[in-house]
C-alpha cells in the first residue's frame, strides 16, 4: 500500500502562484500570452496561474508521454496532442508541472521553436535539478524538490493523486 509524506502544503502553493504571476506579469509588461499548458499534469497549476495574470492571456495545451504507469521516465517521448492555436509572433509561455530529467521540455522548445513565437519562456512549478539528463532552461520556477516521486496537485501516478490540493512524496 503506498504511502504519502507531504512535500508542499496547498497553502505553499497557492502563495507561491501569487508570486510566480507577479514575477511573469512584471516579465511581459501587459503583453499578451498564450499560455500553453502541459496535460494532463498542468491543468490546475495552469488555472491557478492564468487568473492570478493580469495579461491578456489565450490558453492552449499539448500533451507528451515519456511516463506511462511507471515512475521513472522511458526515455522516449511521444506527442499525443499538438496545440491548436498558431503562436508564430505570440509570446508563448509553456507551463509545466514538473521539470525532472528536463526530456519532455527539451523536445517541446525545439518543436515550438520552429514555429516562430516572438518568445518562448517555461514556467513550472516544480523542478528536480538532481534528475537532470537533459540541459532544460526553466524561466519561472516554483519549487525546487529533491530527486523524490510526487503526486498532487496535477501530478499522477498511474491517473491517481492529481486530485489532491498539496504535492507529496508517493513511496511503496
Amino acid at each position: 500500500m503506498p504511502t504519502l509524506t507531504p512535500l508542499l502544503t496547498a497553502e505553499q502553493i497557492q502563495r507561491r502562484c501569487d508570486e510566480l504571476a507577479a514575477e511573469i506579469d512584471a516579465h511581459y509588461r501587459g503583453e499578451p500570452l498564450v499560455l500553453l499548458g502541459v496535460l494532463k499534469g498542468s491543468y490546475q497549476f495552469l488555472s491557478d496561474l492564468s487568473r492570478r495574470l493580469t495579461a491578456p492571456c489565450m490558453i492552449d495545451f499539448v500533451q507528451f508521454s515519456s511516463y506511462g504507469n511507471a515512475k521513472s521516465s522511458s526515455g522516449v517521448v511521444q506527442i499525443r496532442k499538438d496545440h491548436d492555436l498558431n503562436i508564430e509572433d505570440k509570446h508563448v509561455l509553456i507551463v509545466e508541472d514538473i521539470v525532472d530529467t528536463g526530456l519532455t521540455l527539451t523536445h517541446l522548445l525545439e518543436l515550438l521553436n520552429t514555429r516562430h513565437p516572438a518568445s518562448l519562456r517555461v514556467v513550472a512549478m516544480l523542478s528536480k535539478p538532481e534528475a537532470r539528463t537533459h540541459e532544460a532552461l526553466i524561466d519561472f520556477t516554483g519549487f525546487e524538490i529533491p530527486n523524490q516521486f510526487v503526486v498532487g496537485y496535477g501530478l499522477d501516478h498511474a491517473e491517481q493523486f492529481r486530485n489532491l490540493p498539496f504535492i507529496a512524496v508517493l513511496k511503496d
